[in-house]
């Protein structure tokens, strides 16, 4: 009885076999085993498979490099050494950086046919004592000697984002469709569901949320199951990256009432998530004529934008760690991987500069996300509707984390978030080409007239911190306009 492993290579070789000739990401050869020869064609075809934009090379045993007919070989890795050493360990010894390569015996007919699968390059060129390798043709040559290939090799590497890489692999049509919930797409798209399952995977195919194999299956990128994933945890190295909300009693981390951990890709699941999140989220009671009314403490819209900010900010190729929500009685903040990729003075007027832009992009077509720059806009927009300070944002070395803060009244706003709220609000209405006076401040800080004095002081103090100035130092006081200190 054939075993799925075995399908899988006999596959793998059939379709192999069709090529018409070697590719630079696969060499034939029949018994020769040298092991310096062996370390170089991995060195050259992990390079190759690189540049061709292939997950893996092949070093194939038992195939005839003319006419692909299967003639057999006597080499048998599992025996084979490099002095006292095995073969594999020794070739992987002398690899920089070291390639979980994998020999696999599959025997067709009478014949035994060795595979050798080799990764491709992913930070750098691969090595092999000391030396890298590439194929021209079907030659094996030093890439130092072809500096062009050189330099587009390195190219590579840097657009080839974590978002296109594999995340499950050797994947059948009904795994797939197992694995990702690919009828959302059309939900999301709105678009009709096809009546096949090979349409829904030509589609899949096209956004690349999978891509087609060498024999002939699929590999699941990253972006399909970090999108359509219907549980992250079926990907061993995307556990983490699962949202994560917890709410505490109280404004420390000690007392956690509850946690939720939601293992759904973030397209189909960012609804739901919302949707929890909102029951979670702090409420005040106002008596009003009699009536008791409940209010949110935070804006909806500020909430949803901060969620969204988290997820196609974070930076994916951290280990440990992914976007995490957590509430308390009187705040709330949104914390994700990776250092901001802007100034957090210049958050609002610019653009962002987005590490998942595929993701990015996805989401923006289906409307979980805002076009390019208004998130954070729209998390002022919703923070001034309730007069409560403008969003804070902290960056570090391996993390960003934005903060929404909630006060009864201007009274207990710290300075810092005075300073803060004046000077976005003047970002905010500096990009929206509103001019910025006293009064249209005193709207967005909830200051009645008769206290414009309280303005005045905040005006001063975000001043004197360097964050705004006068757009006219000769207007009269009356007159006086205020702008980013960056305009």
């Amino acid at each position: 009885m054939i075993t799925e492993q075995q399908d899988y290579y006999l596959s793998l070789i059939e379709r192999l076999r069709r090529l018409p000739v070697e590719t630079e990401w696969l060499e034939y050869k029949s018994n020769n085993t040298d092991p310096q020869m062996i370390g170089e064609y991995i060195s050259a075809l992990s390079n190759s498979a690189a540049l061709a934009s292939k997950e893996k090379g092949y070093l194939i045993w038992g195939i005839d490099d003319a006419t692909h007919e299967i003639s057999g070989t006597d080499f048998c890795p599992a025996t084979a050494k490099k002095g006292n050493q095995e073969l594999e360990n020794w070739l992987v010894g002398l690899s920089n950086p070291k390639l979980n390569i994998q020999f696999t015996e599959v025997d067709i007919g009478n014949h035994r046919v060795v595979i050798l699968e080799i990764p491709r390059s992913s930070v750098k060129p691969t090595s092999f004592s000391g030396e890298e390798y590439i194929r021209i043709g079907s030659y094996k040559k030093k890439l130092k000697d072809f500096p062009e290939k050189e330099r587009i090799l390195w190219q590579s590497f840097e657009t080839t984002p974590y978002e296109m890489r594999v995340a499950m692999e050797n994947v059948t049509e009904e795994e797939v469709t197992q694995l990702l919930d690919c009828a959302a797409y059309y939900t999301l798209m709105k678009l009709p569901l096809p009546s096949n399952r090979g349409s829904m995977i030509h589609n899949m195919k096209d956004e690349e949320f999978i891509r087609e194999m060498d024999n002939g299956r699929f590999a699941i990128t990253n972006m399909g199951a970090l999108l359509f994933a219907k549980d992250l945890n079926k990907f061993s190295q995307l556990r983490r990256k699962a949202v994560r909300v917890i709410q505490y009693r109280g404004t420390g981390r000690t007392n956690a009432i509850r946690e939720q951990i939601f293992t759904q890709g973030y397209a189909i699941g960012f609804d739901e998530i919302c949707r929890y999140i909102d029951t979670l989220i702090p409420q005040e009671e106002e008596i009003n004529t009699g009536l008791r009314e409940i209010h949110r403490m935070f804006p909806e819209k500020a909430v949803r934008e901060m969620l969204g900010n988290m997820i196609i900010h974070q930076d994916l190729t951290m280990r440990g760690a992914g976007p995490m929500m957590e509430i308390f009685d009187r705040r709330v903040e949104a914390s994700n991987p990776g250092c901001l990729l802007v100034d957090v003075n210049r958050i609002i007027d610019t653009a962002p500069h987005s590490r998942n832009e595929a993701m990015a992009s996805f989401l923006r077509i289906i409307r979980i996300c805002e076009e390019r720059g208004s998130g954070f806009d729209r998390m002022e927009e919703g923070m001034s509707a309730l007069k409560i300070p403008a969003p804070k944002v902290e960056t570090g070395d391996d993390f960003a984390r934005t903060k929404l803060y909630w006060y009864a009244n201007l009274n207990e706003w710290t300075k810092e978030d005075k300073i803060r709220t004046c000077y976005l609000a003047t970002c905010y209405y500096y990009v929206n080409e509103i001019s910025v006076a006293n009064a249209i401040l005193r709207e967005r800080l909830g200051v009645d007239e008769k206290n414009m004095s309280i303005v005045s002081r905040i005006i001063k103090d975000t001043l004197e911190a360097g964050l705004i100035k006068l757009a006219d130092k000769n207007a009269s006081l009356k007159m006086r306009r205020y702008v980013p200190y960056w305009a």
